[in-house]
């Protein structure tokens, strides 16, 4: 049996590449617009009917933000497991859905139908997100892949295409969820003061409503875009391709395989230095973006979560114009190892801005830094990650064993599971509830050692390119055909972003 691909391209990619764009668009809309605001509910001390949160320390909410990220990204190694197995792809997505939409909308019901319940329901559901994620993750990565032949050059463009899809739901999310919880939002009267209380709730629906608009779409066009890709287990697969050949038993793997996956499983050990860092966005910096900046423009006060948006404003303007540098380099393009480590240098360029902005309030917690600060910070690290996430996932794809595809996508977001919990613990340093002078103290020393911890992973890193080359065996070659995909990708990506726009 094989599997059947439809015909049709659209912008010189198949086209389910861009139903998988949309599906992946809808539902990081949803996750994003449920990690802009998790801290910021855990910490809000208003706990009122209706609205408020749930008034933890800012360490326990930094701690618990990078438990739970870091199981988001674990679980997509037994949900790649089950679909390599059992589901096939389709059907994870299916139920992973379900399970992430109903996770949104539990976190959306309001304190009051949960009297003295409020934090077990919480819990609950982040567990049903964390499930539901780890059956959707790994797989709708795995299916971009699928879409394309052994040694179609095409495959990086439509990684870059992909990624894009992401950052415009990440983009997105930012903006809706603060109309949300504000606009939802009510004033009361406590200690004789006038308090606003934010609807945090009412964001947690967006995302719900978000990851229902994902399933819907994958529903309704799956089979006509995608054919029969990922309705069958790929270990079913293999098992067939084997018999074919005549081969009766599994085959274990070869020193090319091997190798490769000790590629994939270096590059990941450098990947949660990258993410431990990358990470404090949602965490730390938001924090910090809430309580030590100066927001204001005019009279009027940005949204925290607006800043959130940043990273992936960014990423969209700018994956077209890295790709484009890599195409001008032509043969002196770096590999995928420099890349990584040029992605960690600019990680730490990144940080040097933080420090900037805590230089600026000169240990006075009554000053606020100015937002540039922050702008720089979010534009360096969204630099760092063009050079890293995407590159990372076509990796994977490229050097991953046919039989484990899906289970080695798991076992890279593994990597990045490490990463979110060291995340969480390294933000969690802040403190305990402590003076302002305390945490600003401690903000300087966390955003400067991720700077020094970055700089050395990234001079680590360059020197052991080559070695890390010569274990793909052939799959950093380049060619005049490369060249010419590489060309055409860059404009798809403009012609895609104008139609957008």
């Amino acid at each position: 049996m094989s599997v059947t691909k439809p015909q049709g391209t659209m912008l010189g990619h198949p086209k389910g590449l861009f139903l998988l764009f949309t599906t992946e668009l809808w539902e990081r809309f949803s996750y994003y617009a449920m990690r802009a605001i998790l801290v910021l509910y855990l910490v809000d001390q208003v706990d009122k009917q209706g609205g408020g949160g749930l008034g933890w320390t800012q360490a326990d909410a930094l701690s618990l933000y990078g438990t739970f990220t870091a199981l988001v990204y674990l679980t997509p190694l037994i949900g790649g497991w089950l679909a390599d197995n059992y589901l096939g792809q389709r059907k994870a997505i299916y139920f992973g859905g379900a399970l992430m939409a109903a996770g949104q909308f539990m976190l959306a019901a309001p304190h009051a139908w949960f009297p003295g319940a409020e934090t077990t329901v919480f819990y609950i559901g982040l567990g049903t997100l964390i499930l539901g994620n780890g059956l959707f993750k790994p797989n709708i990565s795995t299916m971009v892949g699928d879409l394309y032949e052994e040694g179609d050059h095409r495959r990086d463009g439509a990684f870059t295409i992909f990624y894009m899809g992401i950052n415009l739901g990440a983009a997105l999310s930012g903006f809706v969820v603060a109309w949300a919880y504000t606009s939802f939002g009510h004033t009361e009267i406590i200690n004789g003061q006038e308090v606003f209380v934010n609807n945090w709730q009412a964001g947690f629906f967006c995302a719900g409503v978000g990851m229902i608009l994902s399933l819907i779409i994958q529903f309704l066009f799956a089979q006509k875009l995608l054919g029969d890709i990922g309705t069958v287990p790929a270990a079913k697969l293999e098992r067939e391709r084997q018999a074919e050949l005549g081969q009766t038993r599994k085959e274990p793997l070869t020193k090319i395989e091997r190798d490769r996956i000790k590629v994939i499983m270096v590059l990941g050990l450098f990947t949660i230095i990258f993410w431990a860092g990358f990470e404090q966005a949602g965490g730390l910096m938001n924090l910090f973006t809430n309580e030590f900046t100066d927001r204001y423009i005019g009279t009027w006060e940005v949204p925290t979560t607006y800043f959130q948006s940043l990273n992936a404003i960014f990423i969209v303007l700018f994956a077209p114009v890295v790709a484009s540098i890599w195409i001008r380099l032509g043969k002196r393009e770096p590999n995928s190892p420099v890349k990584f480590a040029l992605g960690l240098f600019l990680l730490a360029i990144g940080f040097l801005f933080m420090i900037g902005a805590v230089v600026q309030m000169d240990g006075s917690p009554d000053a606020k830094s100015s937002m540039w600060w922050l702008v720089g910070a979010y534009f360096f690290h969204t630099m760092g990650e063009l050079c890293l996430s995407p590159i990372g996932l076509s990796m994977v794809t490229k050097l991953a064993p046919l039989r484990i595809a899906s289970l080695m996508m798991g076992a890279w977001f593994l990597f990045i599971a490490m990463a979110n919990k060291v995340a969480g613990v390294v933000g969690s340093f802040i403190g305990h509830g402590g003076g302002k002078e305390e945490q600003l103290a401690n903000a300087m020393s966390i955003f400067a050692g991720i700077a020094i911890t970055a700089t050395v992973s990234a001079v680590i890193l360059y020197f052991m390119a080559d070695k890390l080359v010569d274990w793909m065996h052939g799959a950093e070659s380049k060619s005049d055909s490369e060249e010419q995909a590489l060309e055409q990708e860059i404009a798809v990506t403009a012609e895609h972003e104008a139609i957008k726009r």
